[in-house]
């Protein structure tokens, strides 16, 4: 086939990763439901273990269908080769296992996704490591927080819950000034809609259970690797640069240059933290993906219309979609997500908490539940759910304040998205 970074984004999609199967001309990837692999002979099975040559071992490590997956989405973001795992939790704790030490810290943004506040504020003390939140749009602090013991910048590039736009571009040039990689967590937005490697991203990470999946069945993560990172410039990536005992003294970097991310992520992350995609998952996964561009466009223009009312609704104090002129990120979505400001966004209701649980009570086509990027249109209150673990300051700086509602908007009519939205209101309003 062509050379796949030259194919079109659309072709990519379908194509990426994938051809037919050369044992039984399967078009579509076959899922690959096994364990282990056999060798050819003893050389060969020592190559593997060594480093020395790419194939299957054991599916803790390596699938092909996962493979395909990987493939796929590295072409999609542009980036040098890409890890799967999991879930998106696992996505961020892979990306960051080989940076960090105890003592060390990563300055994050303090608009993210509930979970993602919880498991940097505590889970990371326990390996040692310190998450400091701070303002993304607030270059100073930002640049103000990074000391000699920071290790990466982390951010989405749209926010979960609120739907803020971060300016990728201004966050990639503090951390080339201070040697650092930026981590940015592209799920909301898609490879479709922004494409951080472009923008100056090192690292991005995605929740594939979301958009990319699309239809609510499995959970996954992805970790992409831009490649373009120098990692042996200084001595603060040892785990990149500096000798592997496990390997008998390799050193990623020198031996693998633009795929050592990769590389370590798959022989040193997937091997001691497991945390494996599985095949059937990936395969779900790959057939979300052929679909992406019509699914991203649907979704975006639903989103608009749903946002456009309800910023018209006198029950409604105010919408954070991105998408809308009003919005503060207006003119930064159009930079960074040139085709949409995707379909996550929040509301507050002038009547407060007890209106937003009464609401989503009420819904009949939204669905209630703790996701995002389906197909199907989904309401939340963060508050009292995904952000729950947070006090009320944290809350509010991540978007999630008590009188706030979240909308995921799917795919469906939009008349009849806002037509289930104006009873729920009003019942609320009762």
């Amino acid at each position: 086939m062509t050379d796949e970074q030259n194919l079109g984004f659309d072709t990519k999609l379908i194509h990426a990763g994938a051809s037919p199967d050369p044992a039984t001309g399967a078009r579509q990837v076959p899922i690959y439901q096994t364990t282990s692999y056999v060798f050819r002979d003893a050389d060969h099975a020592a190559a593997l273990f060594n480093l020395q040559e790419v194939g299957y071992i054991y599916s803790r490590l390596t699938n092909p269908t996962v493979a395909a997956l990987q493939a796929r989405m590295a072409a999609l973001e542009g980036g040098a080769g890409a890890v799967c795992c999991s879930s998106g939790h696992a996505a961020q704790i892979l990306a960051l296992f080989p940076l960090m030490r105890p003592g060390c810290n990563v300055v994050s943004a303090n608009r993210l996704y509930g979970g993602t506040v919880t498991q940097f504020s505590q889970t990371f003390k326990r390996f040692g490591w310190e998450a400091r939140f701070v303002d993304t749009d607030d270059l100073d602090a930002v640049e103000a927080a990074i000391d000699e013991n920071t290790r990466a910048i982390f951010c989405e590039s749209i926010a979960n819950p609120g739907g803020y736009v971060t300016d990728i571009p201004a966050l990639a040039a503090i951390a080339d000034r201070a040697g650092i990689p930026l981590i940015v967590d592209n799920t909301t937005a898609t490879p479709y809609l922004c494409r951080p490697i472009e923008q100056g991203a090192t690292l991005v990470v995605h929740s594939m259970t979301k958009y990319l999946t699309g239809n609510g069945t499995v959970t996954g993560g992805v970790l992409i690797d831009s490649g373009t990172f120098d990692w042996s410039a200084s001595d603060k990536f040892p785990s990149l640069s500096a000798p592997e005992p496990a390997y008998h003294g390799l050193k990623f970097h020198e031996t693998f240059g633009a795929m050592a991310f990769t590389f370590h992520g798959i022989a040193i992350g997937l091997r001691d933290l497991g945390m494996t995609l599985n095949p059937q998952a990936a395969h779900y996964t790959l057939m979300g993906i052929e679909t992406l561009s019509l699914r991203m466009q649907r979704h975006c223009e639903n989103a608009v219309k749903v946002a456009s009312w309800l910023e018209q609704d006198p029950r409604v104090a105010y919408v954070t979609y991105a998408g809308l002129p009003s919005s503060p990120y207006y003119e930064r979505a159009k930079r960074i997500c040139p085709k949409g400001a995707s379909s996550l966004f929040t509301f507050s209701l002038k009547a407060g908490y007890e209106a937003c649980i009464k609401l989503i009570d009420n819904v009949e086509i939204f669905s209630h539940v703790a996701n995002l990027g389906d197909t199907r249109s989904l309401i939340i209150h963060s508050a009292s759910t995904t952000h729950r673990q947070l006090t009320e300051a944290q809350q509010i700086a991540a978007g999630a304040a008590p009188d706030v509602v979240r909308l995921s908007i799917g795919i469906e009519d939009a008349d009849d998205l806002i037509a289930d939205l104006d009873q729920a209101l009003t019942k609320a309003g009762a």
